[in-house]
């Protein structure tokens, strides 16, 4: 899986000119699922991200995680995160299929309210409009695959 967390003042999730989703504080996450990812990468993604501490404790440093400010979570499915890149028109054979991307988009998301945030989202596959205040800002990029290399 990839996912870009992006810590936020605020984002919001529009399909049609409706709000599907929007929070205040915390991170808008952009979640890719590869053809090879599994429920296990959607649990280690998820952990991962609530434990992330990129939040201002009171002398300015990098220290609270997203629990400690009261923050919150929007996911948007992103399959274009794993676009090849290789030629001028981006191919994206390397992206799940639906088929297996909405399950794991799913699963992510129910890992995430097991850890204790119900996120809020778009709708998987939807033609969707994001808006986001950035705080920072901070933004990180999330490759499952990369990150258990170096375990």
């Amino acid at each position: 899986m990839k996912a870009v967390v992006t810590r936020v003042k605020s984002a919001s999730v529009s399909i049609e000119g409706k709000v599907e989703g929007a929070i205040g504080h915390g991170y808008l996450v952009f979640l890719g699922v590869g053809q090879e990812d599994t429920e296990a990468e959607a649990d280690y993604l998820a952990e991962k991200i609530v434990h992330l501490r990129v939040f201002e404790d009171e002398q300015g440093k990098m220290n609270l995680n997203l629990e400690q400010v009261g923050g919150q979570i929007l996911v948007v499915s992103q399959f274009t995160l794993y676009a090849d890149l290789s030629s001028r028109r981006p191919g994206f054979s390397h992206a799940a299929p639906p088929s297996l991307a909405k399950p794991l988009y799913n699963c992510f998301m129910e890992q995430l309210k097991s850890k204790g945030f119900a996120p809020q989202h778009g709708i998987f596959g939807a033609d969707m409009q994001v808006e986001s205040i950035n705080d920072g800002p901070v933004t990180l990029i999330f490759d499952t695959d990369e990150m258990r290399k170096k375990k």
